[in-house]
């Protein structure tokens, strides 16, 4: 049974998912063009600096940091000011808040799916490969974007391109140095890349695999429970078949 939390870390956890809402809903509004975007972008300012403060100072209050910056690394890459649309990583806290208040168990949802996200995102690895390939993509975009005098837009947009080898060519360094970036973003962002979609990979076939071998189990178990009852039923049969061979020899005496 779950324990009561705090109101004070219920009302915190409130105002933290009500921030998190808006700040996805204004990017949204942002993307697609809809309101007043010099509004929508200053209050998505704001809110990066709420949220930029608010992981500092759980980051000093941490009692172990190392363990608090892989848990929280979504949180420190909604952060990032290179794009607005980072602040849709600020989602991946709701989940651990959802989590720590076992909102699922008290709503009587079933946890099957949150326990293979669980398995998938911490167990294979996933979450610090991912943390590690978008770390590498963020710096080169950062680096790209002073050496070759770009927009943070259009750097990210190099980095991601460069890093999953689609390479349309409209973005290209010109400098020795920006050569130098697209070299190292070619190696490292290529190898995490591809360690992301064989974990991936791998899970799905993992999953697959204990698909099949609970199906085949639950079979051979229907399969023993049928010859069981075979077998009962056949010694009836032949405790019957006794029963009635004695009753034929009395009434011949």
């Amino acid at each position: 049974m779950a324990k009561r939390k705090p109101y004070g870390v219920v009302a915190y956890h409130v105002v933290v998912t009500l921030l998190t809402l808006l700040s996805v809903g204004l990017v949204i509004l942002v993307l697609f063009n809809w309101g007043d975007r010099s509004l929508e972008l200053t209050m998505i300012n704001g809110l990066l600096i709420v949220f930029a403060v608010d992981y500092v100072i759980r980051l000093i209050g941490a009692r172990d940091r190392k363990i608090f910056l892989i848990k929280s690394a979504f949180d420190l890459l909604g952060i990032i000011p290179l794009h607005p649309v980072f602040a849709f990583f600020r989602l991946g806290r709701l989940v651990r808040m959802i989590r720590y208040h076992h909102l699922f168990w008290r709503l009587r949802i079933n946890s099957k799916w949150t326990r293979a996200y669980h398995q998938f995102i911490y167990k294979t690895g996933f979450i610090y490969l991912f943390s590690i390939s978008v770390s590498i993509i963020v710096l080169s975009a950062f680096l790209f974007s002073l050496t070759e005098k770009q927009s943070l837009a259009n750097s990210l947009w190099w980095a991601i391109t460069t890093a999953t080898t689609v390479g349309y060519g409209d973005e290209t360094p010109h400098t020795a140095f920006g050569k130098i970036i697209a070299s190292v973003l070619m190696v490292g962002g290529i190898g995490f890349i591809g360690l992301l979609t064989s974990t991936f990979s791998g899970f799905v076939a993992d999953r697959s695999q204990q698909v099949v071998t609970q199906q085949e189990d639950h079979e051979q178990a229907d399969l023993t429970q049928l010859l069981t009852k075979i077998d009962t039923l056949t010694a009836k049969v032949d405790h019957l078949q006794q029963q009635l061979d004695a009753a034929q020899r009395e009434r011949h005496k």
